[in-house]
């Protein structure tokens, strides 16, 4: 058989190494330490490459959950994100994103333990999008880039590696969704009429900044129709409005917009909080609306929507002004935040319903992106 000669030892230790791997992979496996999917192996010399780009220390805690007695150290921290495939470099995100997780008012409390099943969401501003290659311009929600991929996966393996939440165990979601596996994109900074997500805090367009949410799902919207405003932030405003999202007295959402439908709000002279106040005016239902679903009344003790007639309903807050049959989705303007992301090349955007148990000026947490400087 005619052919390139072939190195027989190079091949055999190829064979063996890859068994070998194999096998680590396996026993990772057996021991819980992953997501179902196969994690890195890991030493103690490639955490060490982790550890040397924060200027944390390695026993400093990040984040932790008292009722399970838990802590995430830097170091813990490490320890998942080599698990997930990230490389060195992305561990300053990796760290970030975990304290913006830890001012979030529910995850410490348990919601990851919860039927409800949401997940970590992390959107990344300034540089470090382009040094790292996370992506912001098409499929953000999809495959293909690594540091998206991994950066959240980070997270998540630390939820089951160190948290103990596994399905069936700690984590009771009952149906959960697939943003559990990972979902980091960053912010189309370059492609967006407006100033970035992170500017709204006080930080310049080249600051290094991660956006922290706690979310249900990502709906997607296609909206090809019309170069209208008007008519673009209505058809944005009722699927934030849906009866679904009236879990809890309002919602909160996260408006991720393609360049293309950004660019027709500002085309018409809309800015973000424009678009905001827009949004948040028109995000209501009728009473009326919320009794055909069972959802007219909110619970005395969980402040979850329910029926009228519950032995456990009071009036919602909208029963008490002047409009009672009109009930709002949104507490403020800024229950709904903006960001810009995806490729330039259609009329699709997405919702991501953010969790929030009660109203809060703006249902997210940010954290600058630290880097060891010697």
């Amino acid at each position: 058989m005619n052919g390139p000669a072939v190195d027989t030892r190079s091949e055999l230790a190829l064979e063996a190494d890859a068994r070998g791997i194999r096998d680590v992979l396996e026993r990772y496996q057996e021991h819980g330490w992953t997501d179902g999917l196969p994690v890195v192996p890991v030493s103690e010399s490639i955490v060490d490459e982790f550890l040397a780009t924060s200027p944390l220390d390695p026993d400093e805690v990040l984040f932790a959950t008292p009722h399970l007695n838990r802590e995430l150290t830097v170091r813990y921290a490490a320890i998942n994100a080599a698990l997930a495939g990230c490389r060195p470099e992305y561990f300053p995100v990796v760290v970030a994103a975990w304290k913006g997780i830890a001012q979030e008012p529910n995850p410490r409390k348990g919601i990851w333990q919860s039927t409800t099943g949401t997940a970590p969401f992390t959107v990344v501003n300034g540089p470090v999008r382009e040094r790292l290659d996370i992506n912001s311009r098409g499929n953000i929600f999809g495959s293909g880039h690594r540091a998206n991929a991994t950066i959240g996966r980070a997270i998540r393996l630390a939820l089951i590696n160190v948290f103990g939440l596994r399905p069936h165990q700690l984590d009771q979601a009952t149906q959960a969704t697939p943003a559990k596996y990972t979902a980091v994109i960053a912010e189309n900074q370059e492609q967006s009429p407006w100033p970035s997500l992170h500017t709204e805090y006080g930080f310049a367009e080249d600051d290094d900044v991660v956006t922290s949410f706690v979310i249900r799902s990502v709906m997607h919207i296609e909206a090809r129709h019309t170069q209208e405003a008007e008519q673009l932030a209505l058809d944005f405003t009722d699927s934030i409005t849906r009866t679904g999202a009236f879990i809890h007295e309002y919602t909160n959402a996260l408006l991720v917009l393609s360049p293309e439908h950004a660019q027709v709000f500002a085309g018409a002279g809309w800015d973000k909080d424009g678009l905001r106040r827009f949004i948040f005016e028109h995000a209501y239902r009728t009473r009326e609306d919320l009794s055909r679903v069972g959802k007219d009344a909110i619970s005395h003790h969980a402040r979850w929507r329910l029926a009228a007639g519950h032995p456990d309903a009071i009036a919602d807050t909208a029963q008490g002004t002047q409009t009672p049959d009109r009930v709002p989705a949104l507490a403020a303007p800024d229950s709904v935040q903006v960001v810009v992301a995806g490729a330039n090349n259609a009329g699709v955007s997405a919702v991501v319903e953010v969790f929030g148990l009660n109203p809060r000026l703006r249902p997210s947490s940010y954290s600058a992106v630290e880097y060891r400087t010697s």
